[in-house]
């Protein structure tokens, strides 16, 4: 769900800042071919969703039209499988120029100017660029949404996967464009967009982001938002599954609460 404003954050430490620079060193010198980096967006780039925000933003002002409780609609639409959910907040925009749609997440991203980027993530994905990783940003939200969003952490619109549908002479349909980047079409969608590059360095806070986590090759580092005062809540759950997940694997960890 939306952020719930939790507040100051932890940044990475000294010693876990010495481990990614030991890493990025160690997948220039073994990788033979692009570099590759892959970071789940909300919540693992910046303390919100950005893809929830979006289809709020939307409810109040794209004037779409939607079912008499749209947040209880998607609610209902996400219990047998999220990713029926998920497109739908795509498929909600069908008949309505891409070109307005980006518009429309522009403005939103103005309005909830300033957006809590977590400074070391942001940091990161600089340092990954720096050192020649081609970025992406890998996300269950409407890529549309997303889009500006990224540009906060220097990620172009471009470098962006996530849900859509197709669009045909610049307008949106309600055909889903496979795979869809939930769970294991997280790794999938990434892998179709590079040409089966496997990313060097991932990132994620939720066990749905394991499969991209797995996928890479040299780094992969599971975080976690939720403080223990939200502990039970469906956010935290899922990053508690990630974190254990992560220990059993020895895959590095940072909780920013």
């Amino acid at each position: 769900m939306i952020s719930k404003s939790l507040g100051p954050v932890n940044e990475f430490s000294p010693q876990l800042w010495n481990d990614i620079e030991t890493a990025i060193a160690r997948a220039k010198r073994e990788t033979r071919g692009p570099l590759v980096a892959a970071f789940d967006a909300d919540n693992t780039l910046w303390d919100s969703d950005a893809g929830e925000t979006f289809f709020d933003w939307q409810i109040h002002n794209s004037g779409l039209d939607l079912p008499a409780d749209p947040w209880a609609h998607y609610k209902e639409l996400k219990k047998p499988d999220p990713r029926v959910g998920y497109v739908w907040l795509a498929q909600i925009n069908k008949g309505i120029a891409l070109s307005q749609v980006r518009e429309w997440a522009k403005t939103c991203l103005q309005q909830k100017t300033p957006w809590p980027v977590y400074a070391s993530q942001k940091k990161l994905v600089t340092r990954l660029k720096e050192e020649g990783f081609e970025v992406f940003i890998v996300t269950a939200s409407i890529k549309w949404a997303v889009e500006p969003f990224g540009s906060l952490v220097g990620v172009d619109y471009d470098h962006v996967i996530g849900i859509e549908t197709e669009v045909v002479d610049g307008i949106v349909t309600d055909k889903p464009v496979l795979p869809m980047t939930w769970r294991e079409g997280k790794a999938e969608g990434l892998l179709a967009r590079t040409g089966g590059v496997a990313p060097a360095f991932a990132s994620g806070n939720t066990l749905g982001d394991s499969f991209l986590l797995a996928a890479a090759t040299h780094f992969r580092l599971a975080v976690s938002t939720q403080p223990d005062s939200e502990r039970g809540s469906g956010l935290w759950h899922e990053e508690e599954k990630l974190r254990t997940e992560a220990l059993t694997k020895n895959w590095p960890l940072h909780r920013f609460r």
